[in-house]
């Protein structure tokens, strides 16, 4: 990053950069503050559309702020919109209505597009039947020091959009609507799981050990306990505490953090949701999730069914269910079942010319051999069923067979969008599980689960049969809106350090220069 103090040096600026700040000046030296404390406001603009009420006698003065986003100066008279988020209005200003000189000195002079005002006067209609305020007084309210990025062409460069997302809000009113869909989401799960009877909780983010999960961590310390912490890379071990604890139903939404790659689908920080229901099991959370994810589907978009790149994909339930080893074997034409352990499984796929980590245990060749040929096919809804035990160190065994394990995961759209099992509820077979993991960490694998002592005592009290479920809120808004990569739907998504000073010419949006359209145009 190069010195902040160049931020404002007149040598970086654009013509229109320096004007605005000359006018900032200019605002200074008429007495006008222009990042005042207090705002006149009694209504929203949406608010104040309300109040209209056409044919009435006498309509209701009202004061509104918000940024001005277009201004059309017609002599003594000037129409601007004013948008404050909720809703656009129609400001019609008058030079005699305003104190003396304030119309054309600071009106006409020094207020830009961009910058934020409040008016006050009395809601009418234009001759052209636009809803509109009289205005009787302008009080400014904050100096927009850049130019507003050009309506026309927005912000097309997709780096500049995730590195500046104020400006891509600012640009592009579609990306305000997919993060009003993204909320959307967040409240339809909510409504669902709150209607189901399940208990909202919140949980550490901060945790001594981490787990849930097979993912490398974030490490923190803290200074005054003098203890390293790592941010947690899933909620699971807390919220089965909270089952043992006595809640038969709980969820949690919130921040997870993984020390991994990025991709389209993939950042290191991301949302998550996961519940946990006693008294049940997978094929009760597989039931659960389709219906759930149907629901969803439903409440943002109005159908149980979307567009998706091209696919037309149908949350409809139920989804189809599929034994992994069939999948794989359809797939590959390798039946993993045949190959008792990871060095015979790694000879055959590598005589098929497949890619075979020599340090891979047996399940996470199997994970290989699931990632390379059968996530990719999966557009329509689907639950993968029984993995290996290798892959799942607190999911219940399958009964008829000790290497697999309750477990699914939901896909579609080519990705996986939901991971779930039975939970394993035995504290000694969890110990064992732990053990194991410990002695792979121990061979050099980053992702093995830690020893969660505590985690085991909690289970020591007793917790009933279970069912868990986890799933990414991000990847599941870019199947609803439409988007091909999780940067879309995350407000300031994880980026690479750039040497530059943000708002260096050579990757500003490009801003619009239209302050004054003059009569003629259809200002109205």
């Amino acid at each position: 990053m190069k010195d902040a103090s160049r931020l404002f040096d007149p040598e970086n600026l654009s013509d229109q950069e320096q004007s605005r700040l000359q006018k900032l000046d200019a605002l200074r030296a008429r007495g006008v503050d222009p990042y005042p404390a207090r705002v006149k406001r009694t209504h929203s603009i949406a608010g104040a559309r309300a109040l209209y009420d056409d044919g009435a006698a006498q309509q209701p003065t009202v004061s509104v702020a918000g940024r001005l986003k277009r201004i059309r100066v017609m002599g003594k008279v000037s129409f601007a919109d004013l948008d404050d988020g909720s809703a656009q209005i129609q400001l019609f200003v008058q030079r005699d209505n305003l104190p003396d000189g304030w119309y054309n000195e600071v009106w006409k002079r020094l207020i830009d597009l961009g910058d934020f005002v409040s008016a006050t006067g009395a809601l009418s209609v234009t001759r052209s039947g636009e809803l509109s305020v009289t205005v009787d007084e302008i009080d400014f309210l904050a100096k927009a020091l850049k130019p507003m990025p050009d309506k026309w062409h927005g912000v097309r460069d997709p780096e500049v959009r995730y590195r500046r997302r104020y400006v891509d809000l600012l640009a592009n009113e579609e990306a305000r609507d997919l993060f009003r869909a993204r909320a959307a989401v967040v409240r339809a799960l909510r409504a669902y799981l709150d209607d189901a009877g399940f208990h909202e909780v919140e949980t550490p983010i901060l945790q001594p050990i981490y787990g849930g999960a097979a993912a490398q961590p974030f490490i923190t310390h803290h200074n005054q306990l003098h203890q390293d912490l790592y941010l947690r890379i899933s909620f699971e071990l807390y919220l089965k505490r909270l089952i043992v604890g006595g809640f038969p139903a709980v969820y949690e939404i919130g921040r997870d953090f993984r020390n991994e790659g990025v991709s389209f689908k993939h950042n290191p920080e991301f949302t998550q949701l996961e519940f946990y229901e006693a008294y049940a099991d997978y094929e009760d959370v597989m039931r659960r999730t389709e219906e759930m994810v149907a629901f969803t589907a439903e409440q943002v978009t109005g159908s149980p069914i979307v567009e998706w790149q091209g696919h037309t994909i149908d949350f409809s339930p139920p989804w189809p269910r599929l034994p992994l080893r069939q999948a794989i074997l359809d797939a590959s034409g390798i039946d993993y079942e045949q190959f008792a352990d990871a060095d015979s499984l790694r000879a055959q796929m590598r005589s098929r010319g497949i890619e075979a980590a020599s340090e891979a245990n047996w399940g996470k060749l199997v994970d290989q051999l699931l990632t390379k040929f059968c996530e990719h096919a999966l557009i329509q809804p689907t639950f993968l069923v029984d993995y290996p035990r290798d892959l799942s160190p607190l999911a219940k065994g399958m009964p008829n067979d000790e290497r697999l394990v309750e477990r699914f995961e939901g896909f579609a759209a080519g990705m996986e969008l939901c991971n779930a099992f039975t939970e394993l509820n035995d504290p000694v077979d969890q110990l064992q599980r732990f053990l194991d993991e410990s002695y792979r960490a121990a061979q050099g694998d980053e992702e093995a689960h830690p020893v969660d002592v505590d985690y085991v005592e909690a289970l020591s009290y007793g917790m009933p049969p279970t069912g868990g479920f986890g799933m990414g809120i991000d990847r599941l808004t870019m199947l609803l809106t439409d988007r091909d990569t999780i940067r879309e739907v995350i407000l300031f998504p994880h980026l690479r350090e750039i040497d530059e000073v943000p708002g260096d010419a050579e990757d500003a949006p490009e801003a619009s220069d239209e302050v004054a359209v003059h009569a003629g145009s259809g200002a109205e």
